[in-house]
Order: structure tokens, then sequence, then C-alpha cells
């Protein structure tokens, strides 16, 4: 069973690393409450595997990730999936490319991180997420 293992905002556009959280709220058509790095419509959310990040030696939100998912790779979502987490819904709009701030965390970051960035979401319904809540596809 995916469960969320961790939450992340980014109080700014060029901010260092992301501020974790236990819990927060998903704001349809905007994304998660308080992140700088959400960009309506299709790049609302990000959701990353935990198992991708630790694959290339990187702690969790590092990648500006909102939302780290562990137990599913979510590179194998499709887009149009639609992705319940606590009391909001989500819908996987594209795959997240890396760019060229990730050689900014380490050099060929950018390179060892594709296919496995993420994948990212609108929300579809608002409502608080918190670690540890089930990742449902529905």
């Amino acid at each position: 069973m995916a469960r969320i293992a961790g939450i992340w905002t980014s109080p700014g556009r060029k901010s260092g690393r992301s501020v974790g959280h236990e819990r927060a709220q998903a704001i349809a058509g905007q994304g998660i409450e308080g992140c700088a790095h959400a960009n309506p419509p299709k790049r609302e959310v990000l959701f990353a595997s935990l198992d991708h990040l630790r694959s290339v030696g990187v702690e969790p939100g590092a990648i500006r990730e909102n939302l780290t998912v562990e137990g599913d790779d979510v590179q194998q979502w499709p887009i149009g999936q639609q992705v319940k987490v606590g009391d909001a819904l989500f819908e996987i709009t594209m795959v997240c490319d890396p760019c060229h701030r990730m050689d900014e965390l380490r050099q060929v970051l950018r390179a060892d991180l594709d296919g496995k960035r993420g994948m990212l979401a609108r929300v579809v319904e608002s409502g608080e997420v918190a670690v540890g809540d089930q990742v449902e596809l529905v």
C-alpha cells in the first residue's frame, strides 16, 4: 500500500531546500498552500517516489517535490490518472522533466533523475493531506 512519506513546500521560487510539514491544504486550482512553485493549471503539485530519491542519493524534499510517495512508482501513473490522498483529489497532468536546477544540488543530478523526477498534477478537489495518508489510485 502506498502512503505519503513527506509533504513539502517552497516558500520562494529561488529558495533552497523545501520546508517539511506533517499536514497541508491542497487547494483546487492552486496547489499545496504556501508553495511558491505551483504553476496552475498543470503544474500545481509534484509527486515523487521515495525509492527514486534514494536511488539517486538525495533526501526527500531536495528536488522540490510536494508529496513524497512511499510504496509506489509514481512514474508509472498515466496522465489523467486521479489520485486520492487524505481529503484531496488530484489528477496527473504531465511528467516532470528534471531542470537545470537539479545540477545546482549536485553535478549530473539532472541526468540521474531522468525518468525519476516525478509526476505533476492539478488539485481537482481541495482537502487536507497528511504524512502517513494512503495514496489511492481512482
